[in-house]
């Protein structure tokens, strides 16, 4: 498999960049893994000695240009043809890699996932999804986390869907239990979305629905996949990088609970809906952080997600089913 990686996005780059497919390398001995290293050799010249016995792994592909993280999206995309994230987003569109990742301009990631390798046919949103450590040491699904503000009844049940498919076949849980998240869990609880959505979730077949959770109930272990709209996903999600950020760094409180709180143990967050894995990092992301993007799309790529999502949104599913991953 390969996997195109924008060295040049994020605060750090190129230098911590490449300190993570250096950790990545050392870490996951997984021989199928063929990097492409997008981005500005000159700047990233003086790292390269980090992969020096890792050579025959990567392959450093020029692109001179790089998109900041306040331009227009649209606007950049269009006037930097040559930019690290056009760069991967056209060896994705053609098929030249198998996943994408960037930490840089996130606008320009979500505006180059819709345009160019665009939504898998039947879903009417994508979605964002991250990560939520449990208290048993397991983690949970959220989603949205941020880039669906609004959302309508059905744009949660497919939220739902692909979490929910994800868990399976990238999370190893096989039978994922599916939550909404509420302001109560009695049924009828919530605002006139959260009514809707209740009944839709409850009715289809396909899921395991368990009914609503609050907030206290996201680090339980009541359901593997949390659906929401992107709003209050988004503010959720912030809220918990704030307890790791106070807590464990600024108040240096040592708790192991406290530790997966910190962004970089998940490296980025995974677009679903669509036809290619994006995974898009944090601006301020680490080696860790970088490391831990790799390994999300080489597992991704390995269950092949994509297409147990076509043939599960596919207007005229499939008599066969998907082959499941291996490993």
């Amino acid at each position: 498999m390969k996997i195109g990686l924008d060295i040049m996005g994020g605060d750090y780059a190129p230098a911590e960049a490449i300190k993570g497919v250096q950790q990545f390398f050392e870490q996951v001995p997984d021989p199928s893994v063929h990097l492409l290293l997008i981005g500005d050799t000159e700047a990233a010249a003086p790292y390269l000695s980090l992969l020096e016995t890792h050579q025959h792994r990567y392959t450093l592909v020029e692109a001179p240009q790089v998109i900041g993280m306040h331009e227009h999206p649209t606007k950049a995309l269009k006037e930097k043809p040559q930019s690290s994230i056009a760069v991967g987003f056209g060896m994705l569109q053609h098929h030249k890699s198998d996943a994408f990742i960037s930490a840089g301009n996130t606008g320009a990631m979500m505006v180059g996932a819709m345009y160019s390798v665009k939504t898998i046919d039947g879903i009417l949103r994508p979605t964002i999804a991250s990560p939520v450590p449990c208290l048993n040491g397991k983690f949970n699904l959220l989603l949205d986390v941020g880039i669906n503000a609004d959302c309508k009844p059905e744009n949660l049940v497919q939220f739902a869907q692909l979490g929910s498919l994800y868990a399976q076949r990238v999370l190893g849980c096989e039978n994922p239990r599916v939550a909404l998240l509420n302001i109560g869990e009695e049924e009828g609880k919530g605002n006139i979305l959260a009514q809707a959505t209740y009944p839709l979730l409850k009715e289809s077949t396909d899921l395991n629905f368990v009914g609503n959770v609050e907030g206290r109930d996201l680090f339980m272990d009541k359901a593997e996949v949390i659906v929401c709209e992107g709003f209050v996903g988004n503010v959720v999600l912030k809220m918990a990088e704030s307890v790791h950020q106070i807590f464990a760094v600024q108040r240096n409180v040592q708790d192991k609970f406290l530790d997966v709180f910190d962004y970089e143990l998940y490296g980025g967050t995974p677009i679903l809906g669509i036809n290619s894995p994006v995974i898009i990092g944090h601006g301020i992301s680490h080696a860790t952080a970088f490391k831990n993007m790799i390994d999300v799309a080489r597992r991704i790529i390995s269950a092949n997600l994509i297409d147990a999502f076509k043939q599960h949104f596919s207007p005229v599913k499939g008599t066969e089913e998907i082959e499941a991953p291996t490993a």
